[in-house]
């Protein structure tokens, strides 16, 4: 085993201030006939006369090193200081050993070992680029310096500046997922998708969320779009897209029509739960004049009186009205009175809620009882599905929906 100075991770660094800075002392050139014993694990030679033996292993269930490590990654946090020394260790690039060159042929010293465990991608270029004088060197094209250069600092500390990240985010998103990093894909796609969308943006946002798999930011993007699509659809954004990708723009399009679609459904199913619910208020109000007698409506030619309390059924002022003309009608045969058959389907809608047809007191209740099983099939399905609905209505939307299948 080699001793403490040669087996040191940074005893091969080509800056003697970087070995410093970690307090690393190289008391001399390392001998050629040690070379041989350090690249060969199985040689027989060792230098163990510095180290002190291992212990006895520990007499209790041994635990792997994945499932060590699964431990400690469980409870681990990193502290302020530690991102300060790797933010520093990028930004001063002690013992640097690539430079990335960028659009404008601009460089930035990074280190491969760095580079090769924050990015796969950035590892295999890396492993495939030539050594010259020591150095290796890759380029990052089509992104401004300033883009690339927080890119790179995101893969030593995770740290980067908010006007930085702001202003190159696209670009951030675009590296995350070609070079691989996931941790600041997260960061690009969160940050997009809590208010750095804007109208003149979201088309570009969209397309590049697609090409880089980011399926819950684009499903936003879509949303914003069809929300606001008179406003988008005017951007320059929008126009370049109807160039370059006419099958988004279909796409697009088809959305914003099934998105109106949609909301004339809502409103048509607002409107009737709004029919149905003023039919079940009426059964209320029918079944409140019948039962218990409605005393502040009155005869149609009085008023309120001052002490007189108004009545909680909102129904009962139409439906007395209603009743008024049903009892003094001279046709009052059903098909004969506009009023009158309306009146024949109130009571006939009752005479289908109503559970107690013997002892009810709305009139001809145990009638329109009997005269049920004479219906034919096509015309009780009807029925069954108006009572079910008159139901539903009273209970809501979710509760309805319940109800309609008992």
């Amino acid at each position: 085993m080699a001793s403490p100075t040669l087996d040191s991770p940074w005893s091969s660094s080509p800056s003697d201030s970087f070995c410093g800075s970690f307090n690393i002392r190289i008391e001399g050139e390392i001998p050629d006939e040690i070379l041989p014993v350090l690249e060969d694990p199985t040689s027989s030679v060792s230098y163990n006369h510095n180290i002190p033996k291992p212990p006895p292993p520990v007499p209790s269930k041994t635990y792997s090193w994945n499932k060590y490590f699964k431990r400690l990654s469980r409870s681990c946090s990193v502290p302020k200081e530690t991102m300060d020394t790797w933010d520093k260790l990028f930004k001063d690039g002690y013992g640097a050993d690539v430079y990335i060159f960028t659009e404008d042929e601009s460089y930035i010293p990074a280190h491969s070992s760095v580079l090769s465990i924050a990015s796969p991608v950035l590892g295999n270029f890396l492993q495939q680029s030539k050594v010259k004088n020591g150095m290796r060197y890759i380029k990052i094209p089509g992104v401004p310096y300033e883009a690339v250069h927080t890119f790179i600092r995101f893969l030593y500390s995770s740290c980067y500046e908010k006007e930085e990240m702001k202003k190159f985010v696209l670009h951030l998103l675009v590296l995350s997922h070609s070079y691989s990093v996931p941790s600041l894909k997260r960061v690009c796609i969160y940050l997009l998708e809590q208010g750095w969308l804007r109208k003149e943006n979201v088309v570009d946002v969209l397309q590049l969320a697609r090409n880089c798999d980011a399926p819950r930011l684009s499903l936003i993007c879509v949303r914003m779009i069809v929300k606001d699509f008179k406003a988008i659809s005017s951007t320059e954004g929008w126009k370049v897209m109807k160039q370059v990708n006419p099958a988004l723009e279909q796409e697009l399009l088809e959305s914003v029509v099934e998105a109106d679609s949609r909301k004339e459904e809502r409103l048509k199913k607002k409107e009737e739960r709004k029919v149905y619910l003023q039919l079940y208020e009426a059964m209320e109000a029918l079944l409140h004049i019948c039962r218990d007698g409605c005393r502040t409506i009155g005869p149609r030619d009085k008023v309120f009186r001052g002490s007189q309390v108004a009545c909680d059924f909102p129904a009962c002022k139409g439906l007395e009205t209603l009743v008024r003309h049903f009892s003094s009608c001279k046709t009052r045969v059903p098909g004969g009175c506009a009023h009158c058959k309306r009146m024949w389907q109130l009571l006939d809608l009752h005479s289908r809620i109503c559970d107690e047809p013997d002892s009810c007191k709305v009139p001809l209740c145990r009638h329109f009882k009997e005269k049920m099983q004479q219906q034919t099939k096509k015309d009780e399905a009807k029925w069954k599905l108006l009572v079910s609905k008159v139901v539903a209505a009273k209970l809501g939307p979710i509760s309805g929906r319940r109800a309609s299948f008992l």
